[in-house]
């Protein structure tokens, strides 16, 4: 059997912890770590503490070899799961050390889950390396993540953004820590396009035809995420009956917002109420789809759509902006964290931007220019929010009249020019430059993981500090005039 490039024999492969979701679960984490796990199984042993709420499988050990071993043609991957409740705790990370002998432990999420973890940092440093898939939605830069960005010896960040946030906040000790821009990786071969001569056409046509009771559409814009506050599913539904309104009831008829999300959501809001009351049913159409679908429905739905729309006021990357580049559906969205990245902002020199302590966002409209597969949205507001743990952060918020009018400019465009701009996507989202598949994403993981890996030596079990004046907590970077 042939071995993939950089294979590695199993007994001689390092074995990673990974604390995360459960890798066969659905979510935007799980998705994204099953993708890393399967990219670099030839490469490294895994383990995955397979976090989910009140998890059915609690207690048992699961072996996924065999089908990964069918996916990425070897004999010989080791990839265990062991379901839990939440995200792990010391004496389980301890036992798991003393029993499964990780050379490495891998986290991806949000710091807050980690609070546990970072505390006995140490003790884990002491003997082998941390590394962090992680993300951050805004700026100001997080002072109040300086502790935690310390407590990892690998840093790789999904955003140009986070990279920058990364760099600002450790200052002088990033020189100490492996930085990496990872961005997410989608499958290819899952999500893209599907044209009349596909193999798979007669399907996507009875998909449509079922989706939409049989009625056939001109224009589709699609929203595929969570209903919740930041993402503005509401404001999702006004600006679609803004762009209806702007188009008139006539045309408006041949038109349809499709949003694949929870009806209700006690983290969001009822869209089934925000529809009966802002929308006319005469010649404004909403779908809920709130299945849950295979990827290869999914595929299916991004290829029913003309525009993928997200409009959160705080995202770190937006997940359905790149599935939806990969089938060569054109992307709204509003400009801020990640999903400034898939628009593909171009400074004077016409090279993607990049970010530092002058520049450390674009959602002000510093440069306007983009790929031609995008229409950005800029914030018409920028306001500070905060929590006790999370004390401030930016919310970005564009507004529903700034949206209906990007969606206008996507259907003025016509179906044959929507093509041309959504495939211009896809070829870049696959190329050198962006390296937006799951493929690349694996493979620049890996490379992280084994220089962390080669630099890593273990802390002293205590350090001996001279009591000073506590640093100071002052975000060092422009927060306006960028």
């Amino acid at each position: 059997m042939d071995k993939k490039k950089g294979y590695i024999k199993k007994e001689d492969r390092k074995t990673i912890l990974l604390l995360c979701d459960d890798i066969r679960m659905h979510s935007g984490i799980a998705t994204m770590a099953r993708e890393f796990v399967i990219g670099t199984a030839h490469r490294f042993n895994w383990i995955n503490l397979g976090a989910a709420i009140n998890h059915p499988e609690v207690g048992k050990n699961l072996d996924l070899s065999v089908d990964i071993n069918k996916n990425i043609g070897i004999e010989d991957s080791s990839v265990i799961v062991i379901p839990n409740n939440g995200y792990g705790d010391t004496q389980m990370i301890r036992n798991l050390m003393g029993i499964r002998k990780p050379d490495a432990i891998f986290i991806f999420t949000d710091p807050r889950y980690w609070v546990w973890l970072f505390e006995i940092e140490r003790e884990i440093r002491s003997k082998i390396p941390i590394v962090w898939l992680n993300i951050w939605d805004d700026y100001p830069a997080p002072k109040y993540n300086e502790d935690y960005y310390n407590s990892v010896d690998g840093l790789m960040a999904i955003s140009k953004q986070t990279l920058n946030i990364n760099k600002l906040v450790l200052g002088d000790k990033a020189e100490n820590k492996v930085l990496s821009y990872i961005p997410h990786g989608i499958n290819d071969k899952t999500f893209f396009p599907i044209k009349s001569d596909h193999k798979l056409y007669d399907d996507f046509l009875k998909f449509k035809t079922d989706l939409f009771n049989g009625k056939d559409y001109k224009f589709v814009v699609y929203f595929n995420s969570r209903n919740i506050h930041r993402k503005r599913p509401g404001d999702t539904i006004l600006a679609f009956r803004h762009f209806c309104d702007l188009i008139g009831k006539e045309a408006a008829r041949e038109c349809a917002l499709v949003m694949h999300t929870q009806v209700s959501d006690g983290n969001g809001t009822d869209l089934r109420a925000v529809k009966e009351a802002l929308t006319d049913p005469d010649y404004v159409n909403i779908y809920f789809s709130n299945d849950k679908l295979t990827p290869q429905q999914m595929n299916l739905l991004y290829n029913v759509a003309d525009l993928t729309l997200l409009l959160s006021s705080n995202e770190g990357w937006g997940l359905s902006l790149t599935e939806s580049m990969m089938t060569s559906t054109m992307i709204s969205a509003n400009v801020t964290g990640g999903m400034q990245d898939q628009m593909r902002f171009e400074d004077e020199n016409g090279d993607w931007i990049d970010f530092d302590a002058d520049f450390p966002s674009n959602h002000r409209g510093t440069y306007t220019k983009c790929g031609k597969w995008a229409i950005p949205i800029f914030p018409t507001n920028i306001s500070l929010a905060g929590s006790p743990s999370t004390p401030y952060i930016f919310d970005d918020r564009c507004s529903p009249e700034d949206a209906s009018k990007a969606i206008l400019s996507a259907y003025e465009l016509g179906k044959e020019e929507r093509d041309k701009r959504g495939q211009a996507g896809r070829d870049w989202a696959t190329g050198k430059e962006a390296g937006f598949t799951s493929q690349a994403m694996s493979d620049k993981i890996g490379d992280v993981i084994d220089k962390t890996l080669d630099n890593f030596e273990p802390r002293a079990a205590y350090e001996i500090h001279k009591v000073g004046p506590l640093k100071s907590k002052y975000v060092e970077h422009k927060l306006l005039n960028y």
